[in-house]
């Protein structure tokens, strides 16, 4: 076996788990009215069914006040039990172990299920900077009714067959605000000294011990390093976790990054790309070092290889794989039978899993968006009962996952690309500053074309003639989109698109403006691009900020590096046109004049077109045709890969 420290048994306080592999608790948006779903137990089935070790399942409130967003799961009433038990019961047949994450998250509420502001309650009357909540100081009698939550809700999941719970102490939530001394102004029994800050968290573990039986497993969750100009200095946090491993309640310690509090802090609640894989380890070795008990690290461990060697390290006991195992459930089994070459690894967009939570809806995965649609479309990949011959046409993310999803399913499938290359889009993507990863979208869905049996040509443009000679059932067209160039008055200027300057086909000159009309990584990352060549950069963007589309995380991560570069951002300008040294904009919301002057170079980015030749072409062809991805309408990398499933199902 390649991992052997990865799939060695463990046991944490009195359950035993059969690996190291770890799907931590994230919100999935799956829950409805505080309560445990079909979709949601089928999700966290597929994990369990592709060998994941330990499922730590989302946060459940423990209190009324410990409503953070609409949809989150409640462990206030024996109501929630049965569902609970449904869950507990899913993830036991596949031997796979089940803790549940207890939660209040004292002032850091997103939103309400009205839509009213919400009344948050905390330590004292500090603000976050985040959501803007400023919180009421919790009384004495408050405080004592939380911590009796915590065990109601604890005992609820023990009678559902849960082996434990995990206490959320980390990003900043209401056990870190009470440790925290930037937050915590108390002048009693619960604030001052650490000891003293330390008091919920320590009354919180004593309560579910005391309600719960000696082998229930109890996890600790929290923040080595919040990462915030507030944040809990981290040798505080050592001590803290020294004192609590004394105490003998607690059986497992779990190690992040980050803090819901700031949007700086909140970037490694789950981090992009842009950050090393396995970068919280550091810190979790300092845990490992100063407890006793077993101590799970997670922040972006997306591929066995790294898991092993943070476990082999001695850094921590277990690892944190949830973004892995959200890209490929099978990665634990795949890994396991030395199938490392199958493995769909996660490469850190955010874009379909923390990106849909925060638009309110349920988790998915650009790369494989059958997760999270485990009772619909994964459903759907059933062997067709008669097999075609399908030529696609278009070798980017939606042709690939259309061919290798109809070849999965039994038919006969070509796919030509008249490219050198297959990945359309994503070939210029993955040269963006910090997107590297993203060429891993193609490496995944090519594999999973070719392990399908799909015959693949490239240099091979689709035209009539060549569907004509092979005579398909259907044709699928993918072929993707062109730059879009809006027609604007560009008299003696210097004009150039993103794909000439990613593809290095001219100078840009000292001093460039960009034109972001759509808001997403492009704009972002050509102006970081240009900006780490030495040019000086305005990026001029037509929405309320840069970045609007995108993930919040990447959003502000790639705004930190903007600023960091000294590029001059400028919200709300509609691209009007330009002169020689002049680009001309239009306030979006007032329709002022905006001018950047001093301009050597307009480069556009400006959305895209489709490509809407090969239709064209093919109109007096009798077959079937079916177009899908940006050859329809220009979206992102998930649409096409969403749009190639689905064509792939139907018969």
């Amino acid at each position: 076996m390649s991992f052997p420290s990865l799939f060695s048994p463990i046991r944490l306080g009195g359950m035993e788990v059969m690996n190291r592999i770890v799907s931590t608790g994230h919100d999935t948006v799956m829950a409805h009215d505080g309560h445990v779903t079909d979709r949601l137990v089928a999700y966290h089935a597929a994990r369990a069914k592709g060998g994941a070790g330990l499922i730590i399942v989302q946060v459940s409130g423990v209190h009324e006040t410990a409503r953070y967003t609409s949809h989150i799961l409640m462990a206030t009433e024996d109501s929630a039990i049965p569902g609970y038990a449904r869950l507990a019961q899913a993830m036991k047949a596949h031997g796979t172990r089940i803790i549940g994450q207890l939660f209040h998250p004292g002032r850091e509420i997103m939103e309400t299920q009205d839509g009213t502001a919400a009344v948050a309650y905390a330590p004292s009357a500090v603000p976050n900077s985040r959501f803007r909540v400023m919180p009421v100081p919790l009384s004495l009698a408050m405080i004592a009714e939380i911590v009796q939550g915590y065990a109601a809700a604890a005992r609820r999941l023990m009678q559902a067959g849960f082996d434990g719970c995990e206490i959320v102490a980390s990003h900043g939530y209401l056990p870190a605000q009470f440790l925290n001394p930037a937050i915590n102004k108390r002048q009693d029994a619960y604030g001052g000294s650490l000891e003293n800050r330390l008091r919920f968290t320590m009354e919180v573990a004593a309560a579910i011990r005391a309600a719960t039986t000696p082998d229930f497993t109890i996890s600790l969750r929290i923040s080595g390093e919040e990462r915030d100009i507030d944040a809990l200095d981290p040798s505080e946090t050592l001590t803290a976790c020294r004192t609590i491993d004394a105490s003998g309640i607690v059986d497992v310690f779990h190690v992040i990054a980050g803090t819901s509090a700031s949007l700086a802090g909140a970037i490694h609640i789950v981090p992009p790309m842009f950050y090393e894989a396995g970068y919280t380890a550091t810190f979790a070795a300092q845990v490992t070092k100063a407890v006793q008990k077993p101590v799970i690290v997670t922040g972006r461990i997306n591929q066995p290889q790294i898991a092993e060697q943070i476990l082999r390290s001695g850094q921590a006991h277990l690892c944190g794989m949830t973004r892995a195992m959200i890209c490929d459930p099978e990665m634990p089994a795949k890994a396991r039978t030395d199938r490392v070459g199958d493995i769909r690894a996660c490469i850190g967009c955010n874009q379909a899993c923390i990106g849909h939570f925060h638009r309110g809806y349920p988790i998915s995965c650009i790369q494989y968006p059958e997760t999270g649609r485990e009772l619909t479309l994964a459903a759907g990949k059933i062997a067709t009962a008669q097999p075609q011959r399908i030529l696609v046409a278009g070798g980017g993310p939606a042709g690939l996952k259309a061919a290798a999803t109809l070849a999965a399913r039994g038919h006969h499938v070509t796919l030509c690309e008249a490219a050198a290359q297959l990945g359309g889009q994503a070939l210029l993507a993955q040269l963006l500053p910090g997107r590297a990863e993203f060429g891993g979208l193609i490496t995944n869905l090519a594999h999973e074309a070719r392990q399908a049996g799909v015959t693949i040509r490239l240099n091979t443009p689709v035209t009539l003639d060549l569907v004509q000679q092979e005579a398909p059932d259907r044709v699928i067209i993918a072929t993707g989109a062109q730059p879009r160039r809006p027609e604007i008055e560009s008299d003696g200027a210097h004009v150039l698109d993103a794909w000439q300057i990613l593809r290095g086909e001219a100078n840009p000159g000292a001093r460039v403006v960009i034109a972001d009309w759509r808001g997403d990584w492009i704009g972002m990352g050509l102006a970081e691009k240009l900006a780490r060549d030495g040019c000086t950069v305005r990026l001029c963007v037509e929405g309320i900020a840069a970045g609007e589309s995108l993930p919040l995380y990447v959003r502000d991560e790639m705004v930190a590096r903007l600023h960091g570069l000294g590029v001059d951002i400028r919200p709300y300008c509609r691209l009007f046109g330009a002169d020689g040294d002049t680009v001309y904009f239009t306030h979006s919301a007032n329709g002022a004049p905006i001018l950047a002057e001093g301009t050597d170079t307009l480069v556009l980015a400006q959305g895209h077109l489709p490509d809407a030749r090969l239709a064209e072409d093919l109109a007096p062809w009798p077959g079937l045709v079916q177009v899908i991805g940006d050859a329809l309408t220009p979206r992102s990398a998930e649409e096409a890969v969403l749009e190639g499933l689905k064509i792939g199902i139907m018969d």
